[in-house]
């Protein structure tokens, strides 16, 4: 699946599969609990593929950073909780994208690139193509 279709919606916990649009917004469905709820076109919504990460020189697509992680990773959960201390997150991160932008990636951030990508990983939805979201980028 498409990072397209993944979304993450402020205001709620984990993410969610877009499933339909309507007149007033779409359909979501949560990865946690398989809810669906109906979400307004006003409420804020990204897409996973329109988030990047700042490093020293470039900004860096949300997918190459989860790809960096599953290869650390070998495909399994993350050695670490998304619970875990300051310092420890930053450690990682650093590990998994070492020239990251200290000043503009902060732990919440980094909080949250761990906890989607166990969540992805838990529901197999890992086997994204970067270069096809590369290509519905442009």
């Amino acid at each position: 699946m498409s990072l397209n279709k993944i979304l993450a919606i402020a205001g709620k916990p984990g993410l969610y599969k877009l499933i339909a649009q309507t007149r007033t917004g779409f359909v979501a469905e949560s990865l946690i609990d398989k809810k669906r709820l109906s979400v307004n076109i006003q409420q804020n919504v990204s897409l996973l593929s329109e988030i990047a990460i700042y490093t020293l020189t470039e900004e860096v697509p949300l997918a190459k950073v989860l790809n960096a992680i599953k290869e650390k990773e070998n495909g399994e959960p993350t050695s670490i909780s998304h619970k875990d201390t300051k310092d420890v997150l930053e450690e990682y991160f650093f590990n998994v994208l070492p020239d990251y932008d200290e000043d503009r990636v902060y732990p919440s951030d980094i909080k949250k690139i761990v906890q989607w990508y166990n969540l992805l990983q838990k529901h197999d939805l890992m086997d994204f193509d970067l270069e096809t979201s590369k290509d519905e980028e442009e």
